[in-house]
């Protein structure tokens, strides 16, 4: 198991339990995060390292690693260091659902690098994907204090993401979804961990428990947003952009809100679907035509507005505000996962 380190430059400060206690600043946790990540991947067991370290190729922005370091800015602004033991559980956790994603969705490609499944085939992605969630459970184990995060139970966040894939999964193909039960759909396969990450980094912060539910919210709004967001992209980046073929999710039968509401704007059109008589090309630009995507937005801003007012309401200084509104507009304005 990789061990934490980093050359603290005289910033640890002593617990009042445990004198040995790490605390970082934000660049140096978030450093020390992603090299965290990077090692575990590319130094892992020989059995599985040709497959992690491809993996390693190809990660993302850490964007629920660096929201959840962000909300674990104490008054002093610094970070204890069971919040990046966490950071690194949980974007190792993040990397396992998107190779079982990649699987079930049959996708060849993945932040613009070939997915493991379609490089090593099926049966080994499946494999891997289960050693990174043991793993990510290796990482959590490591947390000093334990007694000290009772509030924070990260499997039943993990349980809430299951549900959320298996219900889309089970609704693969119903053109006759509501926005309602779609939406529920992504408040449980995409903004659950956003909302695990920043609760975490709430109860890391020592923040009270009464505005712990505040910083929960918030990441739920902001998770919410992200896959919004994600959702119009499939319908109006080009693949350069997106990193990923565009048009995949309609292709693997997955109904996203753009869809949901434009089938509803025009029978011919929904009828065209149901029958297959139309590409994915023509479905790209009724979307776009019946305006699925600016309905698509407009909820997402519902959320971003929801998510500002709880951010400015929020007793924290001018610093740890700004990184929390700078989260939110980057997952408002567009970031792949």
């Amino acid at each position: 198991m990789t061990k934490l380190e980093i050359n603290n430059s005289g910033n640890n400060n002593s617990d009042s339990n445990n004198s040995d206690t790490k605390y970082y600043k934000f660049d140096e946790a978030f450093d020390l995060t992603k090299a965290s990540v990077e090692k575990l991947l590319v130094q892992a067991p020989h059995m599985v390292r040709d497959y992690t370290k491809h993996l390693s190729k190809s990660q993302g922005k850490f964007v629920r690693a660096k929201a959840l370091l962000v909300c674990a800015l104490n008054g002093q602004n610094q970070i204890h260091e069971n919040a990046v033991h966490l950071a690194v559980s949980i974007e190792i956790l993040h990397l396992a659902t998107l190779v079982h994603d990649d699987i079930i969705d049959d996708s060849d490609l993945r932040r613009g690098n070939e997915t493991l499944q379609k490089r090593y085939g099926k049966k080994k992605a499946v494999i891997c994907g289960d050693y990174l969630l043991s793993l990510a459970l290796r990482t959590l184990s490591r947390l000093k204090e334990k007694e000290n995060y009772t509030e924070f139970f990260l499997p039943n966040f993990v349980s809430r993401v299951c549900l959320g894939e298996l219900e889309q999964y089970s609704n693969n193909g119903n053109l006759n979804i509501s926005t309602f039960r779609y939406l529920k759909i992504i408040r449980g396969k995409t903004a659950a961990l956003f909302e695990g990450a920043f609760l975490a980094g709430a109860i890391f912060s020592g923040e009270e428990e009464k505005h712990q539910s505040q910083y929960a919210k918030l990441g739920r709004y902001i998770g919410m947003i992200f896959q919004l967001t994600d959702d119009c992209i499939d319908f109006e980046a080009s693949e350069a952009e997106a990193k990923k073929p565009v048009g995949k999710d309609y292709e693997e039968g997955v109904i996203t809100l753009p869809l949901i509401y434009s089938i509803k704007q025009d029978k011919e059109f929904n009828n065209n679907i149901k029958t297959g008589k139309i590409n994915i090309e023509e479905i790209i630009n009724l979307v776009i035509k019946f305006d699925g995507i600016n309905f698509t937005k407009g909820i997402s801003k519902g959320y971003y507005k929801k998510a500002g007012i709880i951010i400015d309401i929020l007793e924290i200084d001018a610093e740890k505000k700004g990184k929390l509104m700078d989260i939110l507009e980057k997952s408002y304005n567009g970031i792949t996962k």
